[in-house]
């Protein structure tokens, strides 16, 4: 079985928005991680102080023919065709440990899509 890092950097106030779209989409999880960041716009500062939004970080370990169905409902749920919303990518995985209870729930799920 073959997995993909699904990466997400979203505005904090659509997180759970676009877990919850990832989740219908197939994601069986997500691990959210509190960052801030910059980009091609300088941060808005008031009396000299910066005034920086909260970004999460969104991870998804995903079975990798997943990864497209999962991207494109983060792209829906995140509107990441408006500037400044959010940005996802994959990552290739090559080994992964610690999933071996979710196997059995894995395995079935091909027996059931190819039978």
């Amino acid at each position: 079985m073959r997995f993909k890092l699904v990466l997400s950097s979203v505005k904090a106030d659509i997180t759970d928005k676009v877990v919850d779209a990832a989740k219908e989409a197939g994601a069986t999880g997500a691990t959210i991680i509190p960052a801030r960041g910059t980009g091609i716009h300088e941060a808005k500062t008031f009396f000299g102080l910066s005034l920086e939004a909260q970004t999460d970080i969104i991870m998804l370990l995903v079975e990798e023919h997943l990864v497209t169905k999962i991207l494109d409902s983060i792209n829906e749920a995140g509107e990441f065709h408006k500037p400044g919303t959010g940005i996802a990518f994959t990552v290739p995985v090559e080994h992964v440990v610690g999933l071996e209870s979710q196997m059995e729930t894995f395995k079935e799920k091909v027996r059931k899509s190819y039978f």
